[in-house]
C-alpha cells in the first residue's frame, strides 16, 4: 500500500539545521509531486514546500524561502527537506504528502 514515513526531526537550537527524510513506498515515486507540510501546536496545517515530479523548480512558503531546500533521491524513493537557520516559529510536526496519503509526521522543536 501507499506509505510515507518521515524521520529526522528533533530538538535544535535557534540558528541550527536539520534534515528531514520521507521514505516512500507503494507508488511510482518519480511520477508524483511531493509536498512538505507542518503543523504547529494549536495552529492549522501549513504548506512548506513542493517538489514537482517533472523536475520543475521547487516552490516554498514565504516563511521558509531561502532557508529550506526540498530535494528527492528518486532511485531510493526518498524526499528530503534541508532546514537551515531554524527559528522557534519553525517548531511543529512535519509531514510529507503525495496527494494520496500523508505520513505520520516527525517532530521538530527549535528552542534554546
Amino acid at each position: 500500500q501507499v506509505q510515507l514515513v518521515e524521520s529526522g526531526g528533533g530538538l535544535v537550537q535557534p540558528g541550527g539545521s536539520l534534515r528531514l527524510s520521507c521514505a516512500a513506498s507503494g507508488f511510482p515515486f518519480g511520477g508524483f509531486t511531493m509536498r512538505w507540510f507542518r503543523q504547529a501546536p494549536g495552529k492549522d496545517i501549513e504548506w512548506v514546500a513542493t517538489s514537482p515530479y517533472n523536475g520543475a523548480a521547487a516552490t516554498y512558503a514565504a516563511s521558509v524561502k531561502g532557508r529550506f531546500t526540498v530535494s528527492r533521491d528518486t532511485p531510493k524513493n526518498i524526499l528530503y527537506l534541508q532546514m537551515n537557520s531554524l527559528k522557534p516559529e519553525d517548531t511543529g510536526l512535519y509531514y510529507c504528502d503525495n496527494d494520496l496519503t500523508r505520513g505520520q509526521g516527525t517532530q521538530v522543536t527549535v528552542s534554546s
